[in-house]
């Protein structure tokens, strides 16, 4: 998606660490018309799967899922990274290791919200190693629901998670994919 790519180049900001930091419209400041281009941009790629449900993991995927959503006319779930005292003890639950934050997290979503006659649309901003996307892929599993596919604002690549996820047979559409990083400029995936 050349809007977004443009953005990156832009206002992205390369961290040590093979870190991409997009705060400025994408993670921390919010862009609503980006967001709105960007969920277009999965309505048509995945035109005619009759989403019920756009899933994604807390945080910085929530505003993605609204937008998502709404573009197909379905509700939007987010994965919480803890349980609350308010989310019921009937919960489908794993474990997700973040490579932004270094750590591993038990995400729950309430099995209330999703069901087996559910076709899901998981997505999310960054895609890296795919441990978001395996853990969510298992929440869709736990329920019974169909996982159509992967919506992905920023795919890195070069770290080769979305290769071997396609590999396993999922259907990932990334809107800005990057080849490689160095600490003062970023390729991106020329398809």
């Amino acid at each position: 998606m050349e809007l977004l790519e443009k953005r990156i180049l832009s206002e992205g900001k390369i961290k040590p660490g093979n870190i991409l930091k997009v705060d400025s419209f994408l993670n921390h400041q919010l862009d609503p018309g980006l967001f709105y281009q960007m969920a277009q941009e999965l309505k048509r790629l995945y035109e005619g799967e009759k989403i019920t449900k756009v899933l994604t993991i807390e945080a910085s995927g929530i505003a993605m899922a609204i937008m998502a959503g709404h573009a197909f006319g379905c509700k939007a779930l987010f994965a919480k990274k803890s349980k609350s005292k308010n989310i019921s003890d009937d919960v489908y639950a794993v474990e997700v290791e973040s490579f932004t934050h270094g750590n591993t997290n038990t995400v729950v979503l309430s099995k209330e919200y999703l069901s087996s006659d559910d076709r899901v649309l998981i997505v999310d901003d960054f895609l890296a190693t795919g441990a978001a996307l395996v853990g969510l892929s298992g929440i869709v599993k736990q329920a019974g629901a169909t996982l159509v596919g992967v919506g992905i604002a920023i795919e890195k690549a070069f770290q080769g998670g979305g290769d071997k996820l396609r590999a396993e047979g999922m259907r990932i559409e990334s809107l800005a994919r990057i080849a490689s990083m160095s600490d003062d400029s970023l390729t991106f995936v020329q398809d």
